[in-house]
């Protein structure tokens, strides 16, 4: 199974809308809707895009990496 994120639009229909990749086939799919109820404020999505800065620049950085697969013993040493 593969999974997609898709930006999809709802029309006064009720018809929902979206541009899928050319190579994906024609035939039945199964679609999951995520609703936005307004609960998730700016503030939220700020938290998780500064989280995400975070944690990228500081695991690009080479001086992070400071271990090898030479170093350590393994856990479970039947393997």
């Amino acid at each position: 199974m593969t999974t997609l994120k898709l930006v999809a639009e709802v029309n006064e229909q009720h018809q929902l809308s979206a541009t899928v990749p050319s190579d994906i086939p024609p035939g039945p799919v199964e679609i999951v809707l995520k609703l936005h109820d307004g609960e998730e404020d700016e503030a939220g999505a700020a938290w998780e895009s500064g989280i995400s800065d975070e944690w990228s620049a500081e695991l690009s950085d080479f001086r992070e990496d400071i271990y090898t697969l030479a170093d350590g013993a393994p856990v479970d040493d039947r393997r």
